[in-house]
Formats: structure tokens, C-alpha cells, sequence
């Protein structure tokens, strides 16, 4: 299916790693102008060298998203390139494990992570998007819905983008804009290797998620969350928003009396 991306600006923060970086690839491949916003642009710089030799389309900002000027700034410097946005995947964030037992000021620096600036950054972009009828993707995370354990923090925040993912659908309908979210619960990134991997039995670990996950038994691929993304950015997703759309295998909402 083409879904009618090419030359589309589409901003990605986070973009060079993980999920992040599977939806910069899908984005480039579709044709897409893949905008990566971070705050080290040698972690991108791979990316815009594969694009590069492939003939597509890379492009990295540098932008600290903790800091509202910075993205401000990596926003004008994609407008004065380009003069348009055409879509926003809101995907940095990080599981900084702030907990109960934790500062007030841990809470807030956690939520100052993973959710303000998702609204800063449409906040940016959203005259741009106005003027195209762009769309937004927010990347939450099952846990918004399960609950962890030890996060409320990260928690508190992948909710809040949930609950933004509805509202700003409606408030920016009259606009043309869609806004919708993805959430993915086990997904085999680098980080979540790591984190595998300081487990005391990463085998046994790994073996007991992949057979609470209904569908395969498997962990989901970064891609496919990816192309869940591309697909909702697309003109071929035109009458949908307001959406959180669970890309996990089943495993947000299956019987706790299942067995593999």
C-alpha cells in the first residue's frame, strides 16, 4: 500500500534509537522527510548516512526536550529549511523508575521528561500543522493501562499523553488535524535488551514475557510498531482520531488466567 507520504515533513523526537529509530527508517522508506529532534545528533548521523546512500530522506535537529527553547529553536530552524510540518511523533521518553518512595521534585522532573514536552513541541508545530491539516502520534506505553509497579512517575505521564491524545483530537478536529496514539507493551529495543539482561535469569526472564504475549509468543518488532505509525500519519487513516491503538500482540488486554 502507498501511504501517500512522500515529501512530508515529519518530525520524530527520539528518533535515533529504538522505536524511535524503526519509525525514522519506515518514515524514510515511505518516502517520507524523516526530522529527527534529540538532544546528541551523532547518535543520528548514521540514519542521515544510510538515508543518504539509499537515496532518502534523514534529516537530524539537535534539541534538548527538556528545555521548551530548544525545541522552539529545532522547530524553526525544520520551518526556515522547509517552511511546513506535516506531522508529530511524540516518542522520546525514558522508564526513570520514580517511584512512591521518591522525591516530589523526582516526580515532577519525570513527568518534565516524558510528557511536557509533547505538548511543548505541538505547541510549536501547531501553526504548521494547522495550515497542512497534519497529524500527530503520541507513543504511550502499556503500563499507562496496566500499571507497573515503582513508576508512577513515567506512569502518570504515558497516561497524560493518552488522555492528551483525546483531547487534542477533539480540539484540533475543526482544524483537519488528526491525533492519535500508539502504545506498545514488549517490544525488544536496545534498552529493553539491557534491561533483560541485569535481570538474574535474562533467559528465564525473556522466556516468561514472550509466553504472556497471546499472539506468536513473542516480543512485538519495533517496526511494527513503526508501521502503525506511518500508517495513522497517512491520508489512508483520513477519518480516524482520537485513537489509542495497542500494537502488543494482545497482551495489554488479555484473560490474567491466560496460559500459553
Amino acid at each position: 500500500m502507498d501511504l501517500q507520504l512522500a515529501n512530508r515533513i515529519i518530525l520524530v523526537t527520539g528518533g535515533a534509537k529504538g522505536i524511535g529509530e524503526a519509525c525514522t527508517i519506515t518514515l524514510a522508506k515511505e518516502n517520507a522527510v524523516a526530522c529527527i529532534l534529540g538532544r546528541n545528533p551523532a547518535e543520528a548521523s548514521s540514519l542521515c548516512n544510510w538515508a543518504r546512500d539509499q537515496s532518502l530522506q534523514v534529516e537530524s535537529y539537535a534539541c534538548e526536550l527538556t528545555n521548551p527553547d530548544s525545541i522552539r529553536n529545532a522547530v524553526h530552524e525544520l520551518l526556515d529549511k522547509h517552511g511546513r510540518i506535516d506531522g508529530v511523533v511524540n516518542n522520546a521518553g525514558v522508564n526513570d523508575g520514580v517511584g512512591l518512595r521518591d522525591s516530589v521534585e523526582a516526580f515532577r522532573s519525570s513527568i518534565e521528561k516524558n510528557l511536557v514536552p509533547a505538548f511543548v513541541l505541538v505547541q510549536a508545530c501547531l501553526d504548521s500543522l494547522i495550515k497542512s491539516k497534519g497529524a500527530i502520534v503520541n507513543i504511550s506505553s502499556k503500563c499507562a493501562t496496566t500499571g507497573q509497579g515503582g513508576t508512577s512517575g513515567y506512569v502518570a505521564s504515558k497516561g497524560g499523553l493518552n488522555s492528551l491524545t483525546r483531547e487534542w483530537a477533539l480540539d484540533l478536529a475543526k482544524h483537519g488535524i488528526r491525533v492519535n496514539c500508539v502504545v506498545p507493551a514488549e517490544v525488544m529495543t536496545p534498552m529493553y535488551a539491557r534491561w533483560i539482561e541485569s535481570r538474574p535469569n535474562p533467559v528465564e526472564t525473556l522466556q516468561h514475557i514472550e509466553k504472556s504475549i497471546p499472539l506468536e509468543n513473542r516480543m512485538t518488532k519495533a517496526v511494527e510498531i513503526a508501521e502503525a505509525v506511518a500508517f495513522l500519519l497517512s491520508p489512508c487513516s483520513s477519518h480516524t482520531t482520537g485513537q489509542i491503538m495497542f500494537v502488543d500482540g494482545g497482551y495489554t488486554h488479555f484473560d490474567r488466567a491466560y496460559q500459553a
